[in-house]
């Protein structure tokens, strides 16, 4: 397994009144999803400026391009991309590699 980290930054604009149903599709998708081999770790949050936001970082072993070849592909997250609709206006993703940390040794950087 390599040494070399990805983390995924995801904004998502949730419907009106769709924001805890989409929370609980979200966080079962995290429970499939922890189980992976390369899954390092997520962490779901809250905008307070913007209320309809929900965010979502995550850590991954590996490259960009392995996660989209080998967790993308995964048959529980084509159920979930079928789903968004239903509850989000928008979604913004921005591919991250952790160069450095501190307070925790999650990514190893």
């Amino acid at each position: 397994m390599s040494n070399q980290r990805v983390q995924l930054n995801i904004r998502f604009k949730v419907k009106p009144g769709k924001k805890e149903e989409f929370r609980r599709e979200l966080y079962s998708l995290i429970e499939e999803m922890s189980s992976e081999r390369a899954f390092i770790s997520a962490i779901v949050s809250d905008d307070l400026d913007q209320p309809d936001d929900l965010i979502i970082y995550e850590t991954w072993q590996g490259t960009r391009e392995r996660w989209l070849a080998e967790e993308f592909i995964k048959p529980y997250r084509k159920d979930y991309e079928r789903t968004l609709g239903d509850f989000i206006v928008d979604r913004r993703i921005s591919w991250l590699q952790p160069k450095g940390e501190w307070g925790s040794h999650i990514t190893n950087a």
